[in-house]
């Protein structure tokens, strides 16, 4: 019989780490589950909670980690990433980037432990190249709001390929671009969660510029499945993680009102500072290294997660 593998999965609590989580426990995994909840909320965990093989631990990874026992696997998948905390919680983005890839990455190399750094779509900045592939270095504004996040997951990328060519750790990088789905918090500031809270409240849907700028949109099944994939691949390069069809935000707005029967009207707001035009994944490498593209089309994801917010909305007011 094969032995049980083991996984610490950081950020465990989020929206994506607690997905990632309910599909190692599916594949047979043991899994340790640590989040700080600055932004993560216990809620998504709730079901895996008297799960045999989870454990979950509240610590913070920009501090020391211990984790007693062995791993096979570490998901570094802690960080803030709404556009809402790149203002409010600019600090502690930065550090987790930087002091938790460390920690995370120390974690690894004492275990013997594969490692997977969760970057982003981000590192490509406002992107003069399109659609985006992974030999790209971006065009970044480091000084800029958004800079706490790109440069923290760029830093992040560099010291976890230093720690592969110098410790020998066993290293993956997945870029993830915009996911969606159950379980992401309703003020996380980003365009569908927005979206479906203003059209299930009767609310106006507020668009930032005039609609046209573009954007690539998964699903968060799509995701996990890449991510696992990924790891089990010998490909130690970075892999862009994303659906390369694009829609325009006016689109994806259209869509919601539509599944949600809102009559919601449309209202432009100024487009936030150094917010990109146009966000699309070359998924090539991923295709060729991974077998792997999403199966999930943007209306079957949306109309999934609108669902879902729309059970959690109940939920919550029935808890007044």
């Amino acid at each position: 019989m094969a032995r049980q593998k083991r996984a610490l999965v950081t950020g465990g609590v989020g929206f994506i780490g607690s997905h990632l989580c309910e599909r190692l426990l599916n594949e047979g995994y043991r899994v340790v589950c640590m989040d700080n909840l600055r932004t993560g909320d216990l809620r998504n965990v709730a079901h895996l909670r008297d799960c045999a093989g989870f454990e979950y631990v509240e610590h913070d990874v920009t501090t020391y980690i211990d984790v007693p026992g062995g791993l096979d696997e570490i998901y570094h998948f802690a960080s803030p990433a709404s556009p809402a905390d790149f203002e409010r919680i600019p600090i502690p983005i930065l550090k987790v980037g930087a002091l938790g890839t460390y920690n995370t990455l120390g974690l690894a190399k004492a275990k013997g432990a594969r490692f997977m750094l969760a970057s982003t779509s981000e590192v490509y900045g406002d992107p003069l190249v399109h659609p985006q592939p992974e030999g790209y270095w971006g065009n970044v504004n480091p000084i800029g709001v958004r800079g706490v996040y790109d440069e923290a997951k760029r830093y992040a990328e560099a010291i976890t390929m230093a720690y592969h060519r110098h410790h020998g750790v066993d290293t993956r990088i997945a870029r993830i671009f915009n996911t969606y789905g159950p379980r992401m918090r309703p003020d996380d500031g980003r365009m569908i969660p927005n979206f479906i809270s203003q059209a299930l409240a009767g609310e106006p849907l507020t668009v930032y510029g005039d609609g046209s700028q573009t954007r690539s949109v998964q699903y968060v099944d799509d995701l996990v499945e890449g991510v696992f994939r990924l790891m089990r691949s010998e490909e130690r390069r970075p892999v862009n993680v994303g659906n390369p069809v694009e829609y325009t935000v006016s689109e994806v707005a259209g869509v919601i009102l539509d599944l949600s029967g809102s009559a919601s009207e449309l209202i432009y707001e100024p487009l936030p500072e150094d917010d990109p035009k146009q966000r699309c994944p070359d998924i090539t490498r991923a295709r060729e290294s991974l077998g792997w593209e999403p199966r999930i089309s943007a209306r079957e994801g949306l109309k999934l997660t609108l669902e879902w917010f729309t059970r959690r909305t109940e939920e919550v007011a029935a808890e007044r």
